[in-house]
């Protein structure tokens, strides 16, 4: 290392009175974000193969499908719903998982959480011929959950228990090995093989308010959890001991907010298909902005995540017109360098 090289501690310091300054203008930042939604969403009913105009926008807002440019308003109104609430489920459920594990690099793509709900709705496919989608809620919940309790378990094998490497070690492992077996269940079944493939790319494409009903029960109660685990999160950041101290129970707010975020994640899957790095990124942002006080946090990772995944699916639709790009494609360009940053800033240590 270079003698003029400052240390992580060292840059750590320097930041906290930028990041003071920034988190001391939270209602300022909320108004600008919800202003930025807003755009984004009428950016994302105004664009795609057809741009339309604010006249035939206004018309398809009123019921009026009388003309091309409306019907296309109208498909596309389910579609920007659909990516508002995944975004923001996806944020918010990176941001507990962050705060449940300590970990920086903790996000439901990246510990296999995903991967997990993918594998069980693929398997329901395929072995089980489920086809109404309040099954595949029901199964990618449980593929979650399943997927969650065995990377933990994994990763707390050993000294240390679980650290912030052994959980992102075990929950990369995890998804390749669970993306084999997805590609082994989906090669002898030629039928289902190119709709399952699509729907693993992670999309918003095809949405319609009907499907959306169905997972929304799910975002609901997600988002509850979410939300009542933030002051318990708050307690979990300084340590079990102290947070035990303060009359905390422990392994119970864990369990709960980790519920809270598994059914985002994995409702989430069940409409989409897996979407990742949204969970990683969006988290990390809004710590610059709000701090890590999660009754500030959580609200303002679910409201950049729906601002992210918006933005997303509309570059989609610019950079490849005519056709486009699913919003889990461009999710996963702009992540990755996100994820490598990350990991040379933080080294992995714990939050």
């Amino acid at each position: 290392m270079r003698a003029n090289a400052p240390s992580g501690a060292a840059a750590t310091r320097a930041e906290l009175p930028l990041r003071r300054a920034l988190s001391g203008r939270r209602p300022l930042w909320l108004a600008l974000g919800l202003l930025l939604l807003g755009a984004l969403a009428l950016a994302s009913v105004a664009v795609g193969t057809r741009t339309v105009g604010w006249p035939d926008i206004a018309l398809a807002l009123r019921g009026q499908v009388d003309s091309i440019a409306t019907a296309a308003v109208s498909a596309r109104l389910p579609r920007t719903a659909l990516a508002a609430l995944a975004g923001a489920a996806l944020g918010l459920s990176g941001a507990i998982m962050q705060g449940v594990t300590r970990n920086p690099l903790a996000d439901p793509g990246i510990l296999g959480v995903n991967m997990g709900a993918s594998l069980a709705v693929v398997i329901g496919i395929a072995w089980f011929g489920i086809t109404a989608l309040e099954q595949y809620v029901w199964t990618a919940i449980l593929g979650a959950g399943a997927a969650a309790v065995f990377v933990y378990g994994i990763g707390s094998l050993g000294r240390g228990g679980a650290t912030p490497l052994k959980l992102a070690l075990a929950g990369a492992a995890t998804s390749v090995a669970f993306s084999s077996l997805v590609a082994a269940v989906v090669l002898p079944r030629a039928d289902l093989a190119g709709g399952i493939r699509s729907w693993q790319i992670g999309g918003v494409g095809g949405a319609t308010f009907e499907g959306i009903g169905h997972v929304a029960p799910f975002l609901a109660l997600g988002f509850g959890l979410a939300m009542i685990s933030a002051r318990k999160l708050n307690a979990l950041a300084l340590g079990d001991e102290l947070a035990a101290g303060f009359g905390e129970r422990v392994a119970r707010a864990r369990a709960w907010a980790a519920a809270g975020a598994i059914l985002l994640a994995g409702a989430t899957t069940a409409i989409c298909g897996p979407i990742g790095f949204v969970g990683l990124v969006v988290p990390h942002a809004c710590r610059l902005l709000t701090g890590t006080d999660h009754r500030w946090l959580l609200p303002f990772s679910a409201l950049a995540g729906a601002c992210l995944l918006l933005a997303a699916d509309i570059l989609g639709r610019l950079i490849a017109r005519p056709a486009e790009l699913d919003v889990g494609i461009v999710t996963a360009l702009l992540g990755g360098p996100v994820f490598i940053w990350i990991v040379r800033r933080q080294r992995i240590r714990e939050l």
